[in-house]
């Protein structure tokens, strides 16, 4: 009896005395990251998924993780930008059904309804005008531009490749500008539906 309460009180001062375990605080430019990160998470789903995808694979290797030595680097990287950014546009103008077998069929959007891939497959006369081409088209494709532009200006490799060495009211513009994008089209998105389920977005269930 006698032992076990000696071992108990030569225990509780090692307890008493054990560190306590502190967060680490995050620096300014971390806490700017993790921000970055979840907004570019967020306005990515307003994109094509294959678009986003391909940028996020190819943007570390032509950027040269962000260093742009050279002028052919910088050069890829706006080729790669341009790119995302007219399949993002083209693809707004994509959509899809399912034929009598229950298959996606994918299309692009025309004056007339649907311009079926599949040439020997076409979408029935009843429905053809719900697939017609409108002008919310543009709208919604306009807007995935400055989508996937406020999702560049997150990524640090572009930014860093263009403005290597940014002051701190440029590291603000950088940083507000691209929330400022993804609120106003996120509410604009929220608005004015697309009624499209094209390309690289998600399906519908009819």
């Amino acid at each position: 009896m006698d032992v076990n309460v000696g071992t108990h009180q030569q225990q509780q001062p090692l307890l008493e005395n054990a560190p306590t375990q502190y967060k680490t605080p995050k620096t300014p430019t971390q806490r700017t990251m993790k921000k970055a990160f979840k907004g570019t998470e967020h306005l990515a789903k307003l994109l094509p998924t294959g678009t986003v995808l391909v940028f996020q694979t190819l943007s570390p290797a032509f950027t040269q993780q962000g260093q742009c030595h050279t002028i052919t680097s910088k050069t890829m990287t706006i080729v790669l930008l341009t790119f995302c950014s007219l399949s993002c546009f083209i693809l707004s103008f994509t959509d899809s059904f399912r034929d009598e077998r229950g298959k996606v069929r994918h299309g692009v959007a025309s004056l007339n309804g649907l311009w079926v891939m599949d040439a020997s497959i076409k979408v029935p006369i009843n429905e053809a005008p719900k697939y017609k081409l409108r002008f919310i088209d543009f709208f919604h494709a306009f807007l995935s531009i400055l989508v996937f532009l406020a999702v560049a200006l997150l990524d640090g490799s572009v930014v860093s490749c263009f403005v290597p060495k940014p002051s701190e009211e440029t590291n603000e513009v950088l940083l507000g500008l691209p929330i400022g994008i993804g609120l106003v089209c996120s509410v604009l998105f929220v608005l004015f539906p697309s009624q499209r389920h094209g390309i690289g977005f998600p399906l519908s269930r009819n």
